[in-house]
């Protein structure tokens, strides 16, 4: 890798890292948390799994809760639940139940 190679990408970083803050301030975790009412019965409220197979949120990184969501709405990850009650989650859907899980302590 060149040095001016190098150099562009320590200057996107900022970039990514800034937009990817944006994205997580912008997020409602009150609305969040009226949307997991739907998530509850395999995730519980408090973001501790009530079933065996389900992983439990609280805590969860919120990012990877982003991809993990959008993932199921593409069909990227595969789980006939998933995909069915996340397909109709508008993105704003998706970031504020990102952030509502991520806030919950584990």
């Amino acid at each position: 890798m060149t040095r001016a190679a190098i150099a562009v990408a320590w200057l996107a970083l900022p970039v990514w890292a800034v937009s990817a803050a944006s994205a997580a301030l912008a997020a409602d975790v009150s609305a969040g948390r009226a949307k997991a009412v739907q998530c509850q019965a395999c995730h519980g409220l408090d973001g501790i799994s009530k079933l065996p197979e389900a992983p439990n949120l609280a805590g969860q990184n919120e990012d990877y809760l982003v991809k993990a969501l959008n993932d199921f709405k593409t069909g990227a990850r595969k789980n006939e639940m998933m995909s069915t009650v996340v397909k109709p989650l508008s993105d704003a859907d998706i970031a504020n139940l990102a952030a509502y899980y991520h806030s919950l302590h584990p």
